[in-house]
């Protein structure tokens, strides 16, 4: 594997200094989101009962400056439904950078632009085969991690994020610890510049993997906006260290078009070609977004064929969304 993916990721975890700060005081922020989600997963698999959900999850934030002038910030999402929480601790040191240690909240580095394309709503991949009767996932999206350390810096017209996750994702509470010691942790950069307006180029590398597989994830692309148009074309490439799996490559494009300030919709495709394997995996999607003062309405129908390069996976996913900001 290549040494310079390495240079200055492990340093993040152990230059690490533990500390705590005295409470101040938390805000909560509100929300309301119903959807109504007419398919999803394998289309074996029947959804006959309920097809309406709700959000359900309380957001609190709270933040505080320090004597040098850097400000320490804390949020949190509690998922009422069950015992998940997404967390985010920010270090901002202002021109110096961000840095941020999170569990269970998006993406760490390479994976912050995992999929660039256009949208009006959700991604193409967004609800394809969550429920396959043969367990078998979309394959070909580079990934860092969700749970772990995030430095990024911005400059003039660029923005670089380095990520270091840990090897198994999830929520410690103060002084405790997880995982089952055989994992490794992910390491990737991925740097994102608009050399000129509408045009905006990015690229990322890292790995990700166990103690005795350790994966190369590159991606790389750009998207353009002229006028309401906005087009997009993305290349990854995961290089698997056992001889076992297969290495895939993956295409994308995507396009939106902005009807006007409130309407905009979207059309992506993504095509994975994995070596050895005879059928390629494609997924495409359409959506619509539509907003106007506090209230958006949201629309996306995606469909997968061949998942994880197998032939007659096919799955799809419909759903509708209303949004409430307050």
């Amino acid at each position: 594997m290549d040494n310079l993916k390495k240079v200055g990721l492990t340093a993040l975890a152990g230059s690490l200094v533990a500390f705590s700060a005295q409470a101040g005081s938390l805000s909560a922020s509100g929300g309301a989101k119903i959807t109504y989600t007419a398919d999803t997963g394998n289309e074996d698999v029947a959804h006959d009962g309920n097809r309406i959900g709700l959000q359900k999850s309380v957001s609190l934030s709270g933040s505080g400056e320090l004597d040098n002038g850097h400000t320490v910030s804390l949020s949190q999402v509690i998922a009422t439904t069950g015992s998940l929480t997404s967390t985010v601790l920010t270090y901002d040191m202002g021109d110096m950078g961000k840095l941020v240690y999170q569990e269970d909240s998006g993406d760490l580095g390479i994976g912050k632009i995992d999929d660039m394309m256009p949208t009006a709503d959700e991604e193409v991949s967004n609800g394809i085969d969550t429920e396959a009767a043969s367990n078998e996932g979309l394959v070909g999206k580079v990934d860092g991690g969700i749970t772990g350390f995030n430095y990024s810096y911005s400059m003039d017209m660029a923005t670089i994020n380095v990520g270091y996750g840990m090897g198994a994702d999830g929520n410690n509470d103060d002084g405790a610890n997880s995982g089952a010691g055989s994992n490794t942790s992910s390491q990737s950069i991925a740097i994102t510049a608009t050399p000129m307006d509408g045009l905006k180029v990015f690229a990322g590398t890292g790995s990700k993997g166990t103690a005795t597989q350790d994966d190369d994830h590159d991606t790389y692309g750009l998207t353009y906006a002229f006028g309401p148009l906005t087009v997009g074309y993305q290349h990854s490439e995961i290089d698997f260290e056992a001889t076992s799996s297969n290495d895939n490559e993956t295409d994308s494009f995507g396009i939106s078009f902005a009807v006007n300030d409130n309407l905009s919709i979207s059309y992506g495709e993504q095509e994975t070609e994995a070596d050895g394997q005879a059928n390629d995996q494609e997924v495409e999607g359409i959506s619509v977004g539509y907003s106007m003062g506090g209230i958006s309405i949201k629309a996306h129908q995606n469909e997968g064929k061949n998942i994880a390069n197998q032939a007659d996976n096919v799955s799809e996913h419909t759903e509708i969304a209303v949004s409430f900001a307050f």
